[in-house]
């Protein structure tokens, strides 16, 4: 019998990619999604059924993990992470679900650790708790982030802009992460297990800057700008004071270059090389 699988978060950066390689397993995999409207495209691949939760309400959960074995734990950046990883575990517990795969965070197990690391060990350790079997999954900086953030100025004005002057950081392509994740949901032995995953180098934003302008065919600078600049445009999209204040410890950290560990977890995990950003400049150059 088909094991059920539910990935939350299912139309974010990560989610998304977890379900597209999970429809190519033999499992049932189950996209959890704040709008169905949203998660229109997932329908067209094959073995995915949609289901609309809403993290901050407990009774939205129940359909949604019903028959479920397995659970990809993935909750959005936001001030009540917190709250909706309990609602997400505390429903599994009701359940019976019988392993949980929280997405984490590249050092969130550091001692004093910045901002990010400390919300995401928190969860950690409610999913530790739990009594339910479980992995942790801590990825770097996603190269898709430049995707999401970057891409609309680098198509207009040939530049990105971020405030980390020339540290390197150990980016790792979302794809990779959800290999790893398809991986531990569908295969044994993971259990108890924390993977920290990287990309196979280190790179400087001026350098990927290069390696995007190679594969778009046009000169494409990296731009570095002050603190205060980067808080006042977060700001200015409405992001919350608390999670600019932590997005801007995390770039002072790159800035450091605190965030260059490398490690072989993806290879070790599912037997292949993880992505070079020089490949991921290449397939993703008509974004930029």
């Amino acid at each position: 019998m088909r094991q059920t699988i539910l990935v939350t978060a299912a139309t974010g950066t990560v989610g998304r990619e977890i379900i597209k390689q999970l429809s190519m397993q033999e499992v049932n995999a189950r996209a959890g999604v704040h709008s169905i409207i949203k998660g229109e495209n997932l329908k067209r691949l094959p073995g995915v059924e949609i289901v609309e939760i809403d993290f901050r309400d407990p009774d939205s959960l129940h359909a949604a993990f019903t028959h479920v074995d397995r659970l990809m734990l993935i909750t959005p950046l936001s001030e009540e992470q917190m709250e909706m990883t309990r609602n997400l575990v505390d429903e599994a517990k009701r359940q019976g679900v019988k392993h949980i795969v929280k997405l984490s965070a590249l050092g969130a197990g550091a001692e004093p650790g910045i901002q990010l690391g400390r919300w995401h060990r928190e969860m950690e350790r409610y999913v530790e708790e739990s009594g339910i079997p479980y992995t942790i999954l801590r990825p770097a900086g996603f190269m898709q982030n430049l995707v999401n953030h970057s891409a609309d100025t680098i198509k207009r004005e040939g530049k990105f802009y971020m405030p980390v002057g020339d540290g390197k950081v150990s980016f790792i392509d979302t794809r990779d992460i959800a290999a790893v994740a398809v991986e531990v949901l569908t295969g044994d032995n993971h259990e108890g297990n924390i993977y920290e995953l990287t990309g196979p180098e280190t790179y400087s934003h001026q350098e990927m800057a290069v390696m995007l302008g190679e594969a778009a065919g046009k000169e494409i600078t990296f731009v570095d700008v002050p603190e205060d600049a980067a808080r006042n445009a977060m700001l200015s999209r409405h992001t919350p004071e608390p999670i600019a204040d932590a997005l801007l410890e995390l770039y002072a950290a790159h800035k450091a270059g605190k965030s260059a560990k490398v490690t072989d977890t993806v290879k070790q995990v599912t037997g292949r090389e993880p992505h070079t950003f020089r490949q991921f400049a290449k397939d993703y150059h008509e974004c930029f």
